[in-house]
């Protein structure tokens, strides 16, 4: 099932003390800005640091980018406070990190209404502990109920891995079962789902590796933590020329067999049906917005 046609190939960890960085932002093909108020900054410059993201929120100029920003816990001194400046500064969305279950999600919500946050602005829930896991379910619910647009899930693949006790290796057997607990939530409650960091940056082919295992898994994209890693995210988690033309097909065959009084057809002797069709669809449009993306007008 898919979660649109939005593209989110690319979504780009940005520390939100780095002021340059967020300048720079504006000019990176990320399809998502994810500034950081939580991992990336310390205790002392928390309330610095909110306060020069808010004014990069509020100065805009970051175009067809999606502005997600990742706040710090509600259990700490600083993430009330999150919420009611991010709540207006124009962000498309807020992403709450270390969820783990779906009353860490509705407390959320409430103290966005209370900033007076607009309806469409988007929850996203890092899914980086065992407890997530195992209600991933019950925080896709709470994050569809919450919120007109598109809502996610972020896989936090490192930390997940370190209270695993697992080990990261370049098949990432030790979170597989958690992928795919995650992405069956996401689908079935209509979200994104965005797979997790590639933490090795000289690594180039392990990166386009994992990539390639989260498009084969299913997720919309992935998280990343430098610009360099951009280009190999957006052409894997893009629609492939062959795919493109398979789709289009797909979509003539099932036309022409319709005329017929046919619900389905064979293709190349493969059976096609309205589920095909439906999916074809959504790889057409997907490629159609990033390809005006390209032309710098979405």
């Amino acid at each position: 099932m898919s979660a649109g046609a939005r593209p989110r190939r690319s979504t780009l960890y940005m520390p939100g003390s780095n002021a340059r960085a967020l300048d720079k932002a504006r000019g990176l093909d990320a399809d998502v800005l994810l500034f950081d108020l939580e991992d990336s900054v310390a205790p002392a410059a928390k309330q610095t640091v909110r306060g020069l993201v808010v004014a990069a929120l509020r100065e805009g100029g970051y175009g067809h980018r999606e502005l997600i920003v990742r706040v710090n816990g509600a259990e700490t001194e600083w993430g009330e406070d999150d919420i009611r400046a991010i709540a207006d500064a124009g962000a498309d969305g807020i992403l709450l990190p270390k969820v783990s279950d779906g009353e860490m999600v509705r407390a959320a919500v409430r103290r966005l209404e209370a900033a007076g946050a607009p309806l469409a602005l988007a929850v996203w829930c890092m899914m980086e502990t065992p407890g997530a896991m195992l209600r991933a379910a019950e925080i896709a619910g709470e994050i569809a109920a919450a919120s007109p647009r598109l809502g996610a899930l972020v896989m936090g693949t490192t930390d997940l891995t370190q209270a695993l006790g697992g080990r990261a290796t370049p098949d990432r057997l030790a979170v597989l079962p958690s992928l795919g607990l995650c992405l069956l939530a996401a689908r079935a409650h209509w979200l994104a789902a965005l797979d997790g960091v590639h933490m090795d940056l000289s690594d180039d082919a392990g990166l386009k590796a994992a990539c390639q295992q989260g498009r084969d898994l299913g997720f919309d994209g992935k998280t990343l933590i430098h610009p360099k890693t951009l280009a190999a995210a957006n052409q894997i988690f893009a629609p492939a020329a062959a795919d493109l033309e398979w789709a289009r097909r797909v979509i003539e065959a099932h036309k022409d067999a319709e005329a017929k009084g046919a619900g389905v057809t064979l293709l190349d002797g493969k059976l096609i049906e309205s589920l095909h069709v439906t999916e074809a669809g959504r790889l057409l449009a997907l490629a159609a917005a990033i390809a005006e993306r390209g032309k710098g007008v979405a």
